[in-house]
C-alpha cells in the first residue's frame, strides 16, 4: 500500500513538473521566439536541470510542439464551452456575433496563442507552422457549424466560415504585434492598456454588428474585456497552481 501511494505521488510529481516546464517555455516562447529560447534557457527560468527537461521531452521542439497541443486542446474546449453557454434559442446571428466577439475578447487577454502562431510563420523552417495547421480541422469544425446555421437563416447575406476566422486572427494580431500603433490611435490610455484594448475590441464589435445585423440594442459593451471571458483555467495551469 506504502508503494503504491508513493508511486502516486511520484507520478504526480513529474507531472507537476512536467507542466512547470510547459508554462515556462510557453511565456519564454512567446516573450523571446523560438530560435531564441534554448533548452537551457527553460531550465534556469524553470529551476530543474537540464537533463531532467530532455528526460521529459527530449528536445525543444518537441517542448514547443507540447506547449501547442496544450494550447489546441484548450483552445477548442473553450470555443465548445462558448457555443454551449448560449440558450437554445438564441438567434443564429446573435450566436455568430457573441461568438466572434467574445472569442476575440479571449485572444486579446491571452495573447499567448497567437503570438506563437505569428512566430511560428516567421521561422524559416516550415515544420511549425504545418504542426500548427494539422489541427486547423477541429477549429473550422466549429466556425463552419455557427456559420451554416447563420447561412441558413439569413441566405441574402451569407458569410464564409474561413473569412470570419481571419478577422478574428487580424484583430488578435494587431493589438499584439502593432502595441505602438495602438497607442498612438488612443493618445489620451495609451498607458492603460485594458481601455486600449476595449477599444480595439469596440472596433471589431461594430464590424461584427454590421456583418450580422444586429440592432444597437443587442450589441455587448463590457466595461472590461474580463467581463465575456469564461473563466476557464488551463490544465497546465491548474497543475502548477
Amino acid at each position: 500500500m506504502t508503494e503504491r501511494k508513493q508511486g502516486r505521488r511520484s507520478a504526480e510529481a513529474a507531472e507537476q513538473t512536467k507542466c512547470l516546464i510547459l508554462r515556462v517555455a510557453a511565456d519564454m516562447f512567446c516573450e523571446l521566439g523560438y530560435e531564441r529560447v534554448s533548452l537551457r534557457n527553460i531550465s534556469e527560468k524553470a529551476g530543474v536541470s537540464h537533463s531532467l527537461i530532455r528526460h521529459h521531452f527530449g528536445s525543444k521542439e518537441k517542448i514547443w510542439q507540447a506547449v501547442s497541443d496544450g494550447m489546441d486542446d484548450f483552445l477548442q474546449s473553450y470555443m465548445v464551452q462558448l457555443v454551449n453557454e448560449m440558450p437554445e434559442n438564441t438567434p443564429p446571428n446573435q450566436k455568430i456575433y457573441l461568438f466572434m466577439v467574445r472569442i476575440l475578447a479571449f485572444a486579446l487577454m491571452n495573447p499567448h496563442p497567437i503570438q506563437m502562431i505569428a512566430d511560428a510563420i516567421r521561422q524559416d523552417d516550415d515544420a511549425l507552422p504545418l504542426y500548427f495547421l494539422r489541427s486547423e480541422g477541429e477549429f473550422a469544425a466549429i466556425f463552419t457549424q455557427i456559420s451554416s446555421e447563420y447561412n441558413q437563416e439569413c441566405p441574402e447575406t451569407p458569410t464564409d466560415h474561413w473569412e470570419s476566422k481571419w478577422q478574428m486572427l487580424l484583430f488578435a494580431h494587431g493589438a499584439v504585434s502593432l502595441t505602438p500603433m495602438m497607442q498612438k490611435t488612443w493618445p489620451a490610455m495609451a498607458e492603460n492598456r485594458d481601455k486600449l484594448l476595449i477599444n480595439h475590441w469596440e472596433l471589431f464589435n461594430t464590424i461584427m454588428a454590421n456583418q450580422f445585423g444586429i440592432s444597437k440594442e443587442d450589441m455587448i459593451h463590457p466595461e472590461h474585456l474580463s467581463e465575456i471571458v469564461i473563466k476557464m483555467c488551463c490544465p497546465i495551469e491548474e497543475l502548477t497552481a
